[in-house]
């Protein structure tokens, strides 16, 4: 076994954990980085309106992606789970399926996308002004996609081994090459939005070759030549990525309804808002993180029907979560200010960003008790379940909640509602996690022998 691989079957699981989430943690930062760096080029070099086609081309680039990190937690659940059996053979057809799907959806996503690049703009409404730049990065992005599928795969099948280091450098060439790429390709070769664009798929391009290159070299995981899968095993990952799938959907559909509610308070509160929601996007990622972690560990152990060791996973993952989390609480409640401050300066949109993050800052730990779990519940394959209870989570609680707590308290009863519906989210995935029966889910059987 490769040196930076953990068989999570043995050992000492906190430590286990401790060491396997720190590469995921900085991955996920890095990731956060690449779209800031992406926006402060375009802002600073083509200024507000060519920012706008970006951002409004990144909502739909951000669905697409979010389909795509469905499939990841199907590849995650599987082949952790046949790497916990000691199954190479196993892998090695999971891994040739995988690979068959993700080409032939990326080329149909990738015609699609293409195609559909105006009607899907104007379905959001995009100004007529941006129109022709947003169609260009668009369409630009689709051509590139097998890329953005590719890299991401990579990083997931090594995770699923127990390998969260070596992802870590394919995350990192992309962002230090869109970094150095943007300027050159918007100003030096004078390619304005359209540069942009194709600073994004070059550098994603390249982290692609140089990891796939690297795993071969490396023998870090068992790819071979390509061949068409059995229909057992596309059936098994097209039932575990399809709801995996939109779970993300789900979510981004939620936070679209938060955002209804949010805007009915005018432009201060949306502008104080949307800041202290790019300030969350990264005090949540040791959470997400640990979600990732417990879902590669728990899914090896699950391969070997090891529940004692699950559970105990279960156990250091919730606590590891609830100790991190409450440090970044504390240090919330004391920087808020400060942090909405490096966003925007409108003092009324500071004071509502403030006094929200200082609210919700407080329930962070329940939230990551979802990620924890439901990890875990996703680990033995349970997507269908884990997709209700995101549906419980935004539909039946976070919205309905934040809607009722505005309409009660004004505008501070929207960092009230969220804050809310993560302690009785929590609740839920507990329920489910301690009596519901995600632990009869065989992906297995009359699959395959041993």
């Amino acid at each position: 076994m490769n040196k930076s691989q953990y068989d999570f079957t043995h050992g000492n699981i906190f430590k286990q954990l401790m060491m396997f989430s720190g590469p995921i943690i900085l991955t996920n930062l890095l990731q956060t980085s690449y779209q800031f760096a992406d926006s402060l080029w375009v802002g600073n070099l083509l200024g507000a309106k060519a920012l706008g086609s970006v951002a409004v081309s990144s909502t739909i680039i951000f669905t697409m992606l979010s389909f795509v990190i469905g499939l990841n937690n199907a590849s995650l659940t599987i082949l952790s789970q046949q790497k916990g059996k000691d199954n190479t053979e196993g892998l090695r057809r999971y891994l040739n399926a995988f690979v068959v799907v993700l080409a032939c959806l990326s080329i149909v996503l990738g015609a699609a996308g293409f195609l559909m690049a105006g009607p899907l703009l104007q379905l959001l409404g995009t100004p007529q002004s941006m129109m022709v730049d947003a169609i260009s990065y668009l369409r630009i992005n689709f051509i590139g996609i097998l890329f953005l599928f590719g890299y991401n795969f990579i990083s997931t099948v090594l995770r699923a081994l127990g390998d969260s280091r070596t992802p870590l450098r394919f995350v990192l060439v992309a962002v230090i090459l869109n970094i150095l790429l943007d300027p050159l390709f918007i100003a030096g070769f004078d390619l304005g939005v359209q540069g942009a664009a194709l600073a994004t798929i070059a550098s994603q391009g390249i982290a692609f070759l140089y990891g796939i290159s690297y795993v071969l070299y490396r023998k870090l995981a068992p790819f071979r030549i390509p061949k068409l899968p059995s229909k057992q095993e596309v059936g098994l990952i097209l039932n575990l990525g399809i709801p995996s799938g939109l779970q993300m959907a789900v979510i981004s559909a939620g936070v679209a309804a938060i955002m209804s509610v949010v805007t009915g308070f005018g432009e201060s509160v949306v502008a104080g808002f949307s800041a202290a929601q790019r300030l969350d996007s990264i005090l949540m990622l040791p959470a997400q993180a640990l979600g990732t972690a417990v879902n590669s560990m728990a899914g090896q152990n699950i391969g070997v029907s090891n529940w004692e060791r699950v559970r105990k996973i279960a156990i250091y993952g919730v606590f590891y979560n609830f100790a991190v989390m409450l440090v970044i609480a504390i240090l919330v409640v004391f920087l808020a200010s400060l942090g909405m401050r490096l966003f925007i300066q409108e003092k009324n949109a500071v004071a509502f960003g403030t006094n929200y993050l200082q609210i919700v800052a407080w329930c962070y730990p329940f939230l990551g008790i979802n990620f924890i779990l439901n990890g875990v519940v996703r680990a033995s394959g349970a997507m269908y379940q884990v997709l209700v209870l995101n549906i419980i989570s935004f539909w039946v609680l976070r919205y309905p909640l934040t809607a009722l707590f505005a309409k009660w308290l004004g505008d501070s009863g929207v960092g009230i509602g969220m804050g809310a519906s993560f302690i009785i989210s929590s609740v839920f995935a507990f329920l489910y996690y301690r009596y519901g029966k995600w632990r009869e889910k065989q992906l297995f059987r009359n699959r395959e022998k041993g």
